[in-house]
């Protein structure tokens, strides 16, 4: 039996699976009360009905290595950590056919124009308040009611340019507002990755079905954004405003902003002078901004967006940003007083300001609400919770749900009693189930697909002068309320093949100027990330081929002489060492600690860290195969925890330099911008740095003959350059021979004359680079003294050493971190660093607001 017929007939039975005694009954997404399949299911019986439980456990599979490839997580809110977790995506999609999605879209539409409404009116002229439609205690208690944008003159007609809202259906699955999401809406990101996943590992499936897609969505996304200028502006500058990589919702707002074509920046980024807001140029304050923002896509909760008028103690945000929205200079999507909507004790008045703003009847009824601040609600509310009705949730308006989760009856009652107005109760619905794939566990023959309850994140835009809906969403099932939120793919079906995806015939013509070529500024602080990208992805390489150097002269029948390691070995381990320390006499558990230790500076699986961090900061700069580099090398690394075989290490070792190598690949694709040169930049001045470690330990010491070549080569084995020397140098290996290679040969990619050349091109082409600024006036006088090298005075040996060499080596070193310091100065600062408002004195605060 298929296993979606297996889940009809278990949910066919007398009780439903999630019903208990006592509950009501709830409402299937796949099978209708007489067992029969919906008609989205209908539709796609062909492919559907056929699924087997080895088909899920293949497409299961195929999905987490998918997502794992894309760096898809999510971090869950309130977590100890704080750490992201896996994206979870399920293999059944949630269907509806076009008969029942049409009555909802336009219930979504109304709901988002009514909501735009009663933001418009709160801020203008409050008739909702003033005629006591809504009670004024509702809205002035609620944080997210910013006094400093209540006035007229400061008001945009239309501040909701996106918004969400959670559903759920009801026994008799009829659907319901939870919660709007309009103050900075997230998961249109998870939405289109679900979608492109879906699609690959179900490509039968998703071919026959006539669904939906949603890039035309995002397409009028796009153009409704570079339309939404409060000014009229032929080249409109649009960016999201990210809280920063350690967002939950991280993933999504740089697949977005990748999506869109738009900078992702965080606040630090941006400055507001003159009453505008601008990019921050490198050098600033003392240099002038030139780079002005039109649109900002805001990511950051309104309290935290400036910290001159809001909250004081915020790092997230803009010092002034209010105030360049009060004189309508720039555009915020959504509004900065949006979250006021989030408040779920403006529900129970939605219905009559649905009325008294549209002059309609409210089609998309909320989940039944009760504001405690009314008396007859009050008493209901506290009469249910002294009942224990277990089908009631009491909250405050505007904190989390959880927060008031350890309360018994009579600690909630007392607060109520104190503050009633803080505090609204709801009616926990029996919301939908839908079958969501569950992997065999121990015992069992095989998956099976499970009951859930499922809540739809829905979206809508205002595209041209009215809001359209996406057709589609993003859908969440949770097997308890503290469990991970496993998402569903969001299918509508056409009601015929050849009607328009998103029912959008053709996207409107953007402004003037919008379709011409542009180049999206960079902030200094994108700049220092691609730079570190570079530095960290050139240190975790040569440290792996390092590492795999030492493994391959490790396991050389005279690695050992007499218990006592010998010289090739003992001079590469003292290589790593002087990399990143040692933690072990032992080879084998120190060169394991290298690949897994990400605690241990200078390992490789620290620079890896470091690298993802990095990465993670210009994530909307890069291709989406970068992330693949990511999932191979946590492959690997897994592979290595999982096994003690000593082999283990080196296999490895060499999966995650393939991985390093491939993100060549993904660079080397990268437009020809500021942020490339930044990457190339760091990669070739970090490679002059670690060949100096690896000459300084290989070449140090004078050994015998045989050692000599062997540590010779060994040298040459880790920096990539063996098959080079036996092409040019037919003798014997030299020393003097491997430096004048490694050295001074401008066409030997991985010598330092070559790595200076790159690293002069790369600097001058950034906008700060003058042809005399520090960094290239250090970078000439060190290229200048390598071209002078004398590679005979290197060599000599005085007392078996060479401190000539030693010496030099270290000077070059010292030059490298200089020069990286001189560019970091000249291209990456930008003003000092932020601090928060309550740590300056009075007397700054005053300078500050001048």
């Amino acid at each position: 039996m298929s296993v979606l017929r297996d889940y009809a007939a278990t949910v066919s039975q007398p009780t439903l699976p999630l019903a208990d005694a006592g509950e009501h009954a709830r409402y299937d997404e796949v099978v209708e009360s007489d067992g029969a399949f919906r008609p989205g299911w209908k539709a796609l019986a062909s492919h559907a009905l056929a699924l087997s439980a080895d088909d899920l456990h293949r497409v299961d599979g195929e999905i987490v290595r998918f997502l794992a490839d894309d760096g898809v997580s999510y971090a869950r809110p309130g977590t100890p950590d704080g750490g992201a977790e896996p994206w979870q995506l399920d293999a059944v999609p949630l269907v509806l056919d076009a008969a029942a999605w049409a009555p909802l879209e336009v219930a979504l539409a109304q709901r988002a124009e009514l909501l735009n409404a009663i933001l418009v009116d709160l801020y203008g002229e409050r008739r909702l308040l003033r005629e006591g439609i809504v009670p004024s205690a509702v809205v002035f208690a609620h944080s997210g009611y910013l006094r400093p944008l209540a006035r007229r003159s400061a008001v945009d007609p239309q501040p909701l340019l996106l918004s969400a809202v959670d559903l759920g259906r009801d026994a008799d699955g009829e659907w319901h507002a939870l919660a709007d999401r309009v103050q900075a809406p997230s998961g249109l990101g998870f939405a289109a990755e679900n979608r492109r996943v879906i699609s690959q590992v179900m490509p039968d499936l998703f071919q026959e079905s006539s669904l939906h897609h949603l890039d035309p969505y995002f397409a009028a996304l796009r153009a409704a954004l570079l339309s939404s200028t409060l000014d009229t502006v032929d080249d409109p500058r649009v960016v999201l405003l990210s809280p920063g990589t350690l967002s939950e919702t991280a993933f999504d707002q740089a697949f977005l902003a990748n999506a869109l074509g738009f900078p992702l920046v965080q606040g630090s980024d941006l400055v507001v002078q003159g009453g505008f807001v601008w990019m921050k140029p490198a050098g600033w304050p003392a240099k002038r901004p030139t780079d002005r923002i039109d649109v900002i896509i805001r990511r950051v909760d309104a309290a935290w967006c400036d910290p001159l008028e809001l909250r004081g103690d915020s790092r997230l945000g803009v010092a002034g940003l209010t105030e360049a929205v009060r004189r309508g200079t720039v555009r915020l999507v959504n509004g900065l007083g949006a979250g006021v909507l989030e408040n779920p004790a403006l529900m129970p008045y939605l219905a009559e300001a649905c009325e008294a703003l549209l002059g309609e009847q409210l089609r998309l009824p909320s989940v039944p609400t009760w504001w405690c601040g009314d008396e007859a609600s009050r008493e209901l509310v506290l009469a249910r919770l002294a009942a224990g009705d277990p089908t009631l949730i009491v909250r405050t308006i505007d904190e989390p749900r959880k927060t008031l989760g350890d309360l018994s009856p009579s600690e909630l009652a007392a607060r109520i009693a104190a503050a009633p107005h803080r505090f609204v109760g709801q009616d926990q619905l029996p919301l939908s189930q839908t079958p969501v794939w569950s992997p065999a566990r121990p015992g069992q023959r095989a998956g099976r697909a499970a009951a859930q309850p499922l809540t739809l994140r829905a979206f809508a835009l205002r595209y041209g002068s009215t809001y359209r809906p996406l057709v589609g969403g993003l859908a969440t099932v949770r097997a308890h309320a503290d469990a991970p939120p496993r998402t569903k793919d969001v299918w509508v079906l056409k009601a015929q093949t050849d009607d328009p995806d998103q029912n959008l015939s053709e996207i409107a013509p953007l402004p003037a100027g919008s379709s011409a070529r542009t180049i999206p500024p960079l902030a200094p602080r994108a700049h220092a990330d691609m730079f570190w990208t570079g530095r960290y992805a050139e240190r975790t390489e040569d440290l792996l081929r390092l590492l795999l150097a030492a493994q391959a002269e490790l396991d050389q029948p005279g690695a050992y002489i007499a218990g006592v390691l010998a010289d090739p070995p003992r001079v590469l381990l003292d290589a790593l060492a002087r990399l990143a320390g040692m933690r072990s006499l032992d080879p084998e558990p120190e060169l394991r600690s290298l690949l897994l230790d990400a605690a241990r500076p200078g390992s490789a699986a620290h620079s890896i860290a470091r690298l993802r961090e990095a990465m993670a900061g210009v994530r909307d700069q890069l291709s989406g195969d970068t992330w693949r580099v990511f999932a191979n090398i946590d492959r690997a690394s897994r592979a290595l925890r999982s096994s003690a075989h000593p082999h283990r290490t080196a296999e490895s070792g060499g999966r995650m330099l393939a991985a390093m190598l491939s993100l060549y690949g993904v660079t080397a694709n990268m437009i020809r911008d500021t942020g490339w040169h930044m990457i190339e930049a760091g990669r070739y001045l970090e490679r002059g740095l670690q060949l100096c470690e690896l000459l300084t330990a290989g070449l140090a010491e004078k050994h015998d003959a045989r050692a000599t070549r062997d540590v010779l080569e060994a040298v040459l084995l880790a920096s990539e350059s063996v098959v080079t020397y036996r092409r040019r140098y037919r003798g014997s290996v030299r020393a003097s021979d491997v430096l004048d290679l490694v050295l001074l040969d401008g066409s030997n990619p991985r010598s330092l004359a070559f790595a200076l050349t790159e690293l002069r091109t790369h600097l001058a082409a950034m906008p700060a680079s003058t042809g005399s600024s520090r960094a290239e006036r250090l970078l000439d006088h060190l290229d200048t003294e390598v071209a002078g090298i004398d590679v005979t005075a290197l060599v000599a040996v005085s007392g078996g050493r060479r401190d000539a060499l030693v010496d030099y080596l270290a000077h070059v070193s010292e030059q490298l971190e200089r020069l990286s310091d001189a560019v970091r100065h000249l291209h990456f600062e930008s003003g000092p660093p932020a601090v928060p408002l309550s740590e300056l004195s009075l007397v700054e605060v005053m300078e500050a607001r001048a």
